[in-house]
């Protein structure tokens, strides 16, 4: 069977590299996704790890605060997609504003 975690507060540094060699301490990883800023490209500091045939509690618990690079990571199972969804946001940008609803009286 396959289990997502969710894995974040990594270094900016980290490479996909790095975090399978650090999951394969606890089981066979299937897959790293390290998440980026679309707009941007740059490593947001998360990330998702596929593992296969692994206890999840066992794996929560094991690398939950472990330290990689100069960081201590934070690690859980994966919430499931949405069906249909794609999680690609979708609020309409207000430019110079930050996307924040307007709050000024009229």
């Amino acid at each position: 069977m396959i289990f997502d975690f969710y894995v974040s507060n990594m270094p900016f540094e980290t490479t996909e590299e790095e975090l399978q060699k650090l999951f394969e301490v606890v089981g066979k990883v299937k897959s790293v996704h390290l998440v980026s800023d679309r707009q941007t490209g740059l490593f947001k500091g998360s990330g998702f790890v596929k593992m296969v045939d692994v206890k999840v509690r066992e794996v929560v618990e094991t690398l939950d605060g472990a330290l990689l690079g100069n960081r201590k990571i934070s690690v859980s199972e994966a919430l499931p997609q949405k069906p249909g969804g794609s999680n690609t946001g979708g609020g309409r940008e207000r430019p110079g504003r930050g996307n924040r609803p307007d709050r000024r009286r009229k």
